[in-house]
């Protein structure tokens, strides 16, 4: 029973529209933060700070793996992710999954083209992604998406439970970040 309620709360909060009231600001510094994550079905330790070193960072947090729109996002994240890399940003998805849930993710549903990792509770918090909506039990980030530049500074956000626009719209900002930086 309390999986049947857990599985009809999601698919409650994820058919609701409205993007978050809250999100930390363009302009803002991105808190740093490690967590376990999970490439193509392997298990790694993902460090914010040190994947900035390499260029841009596309973070994206998500509700629930293997939901319609997670997975659809999930998909179109990983379609595009040579475009992503082309202008040297790696592309990071986050959700309160736990580990095993987030390995089969990365394979399935990422088709190996991009991490995922878990959002702890001090991630979503310092983030600003806690989804929140009347009678949900379980812990969810709402559907946002962050470019962090390479300075470690927020260079976009959006936020909106329909994924439709989080892959186009971090793309162009990471075109963007790439034409500032020449």
């Amino acid at each position: 029973m309390r999986n049947v309620l857990t599985v009809s709360a999601v698919l409650v909060a994820l058919a609701l529209p409205g993007a978050a009231l809250a999100n930390l600001p363009v302009g803002a510094k991105a808190p740093p933060f490690s967590t376990k994550a999970a490439l193509a079905g392997r298990d790694f330790a993902f460090d914010l700070r040190r994947a900035l070193r390499k260029g841009p960072v596309v973070l994206y947090f998500y509700p629930k793996a293997f939901t319609q729109g997670c997975t659809l996002e999930a998909h179109a994240f990983a379609e595009a992710a040579p475009e992503f890399a082309k202008y040297g940003a790696s592309v990071v998805g986050m959700s309160a999954d736990d580990l095993p849930t987030l390995r089969k993710f990365s394979t399935e549903a990422c088709r190996d083209k991009f991490a995922v990792g878990i959002a702890t509770p001090s991630v979503v918090e310092a983030y600003d992604v806690a989804l929140k909506r009347p009678g949900m039990a379980a812990a969810m980030t709402d559907r946002t998406s962050y470019v962090i530049a390479p300075d470690g500074r927020i260079a976009f956000v959006h936020s909106d439970l329909d994924y439709r626009d989080h892959v186009k719209l971090t793309l162009n900002a990471v075109k963007a970040l790439k034409s500032k930086s020449r």
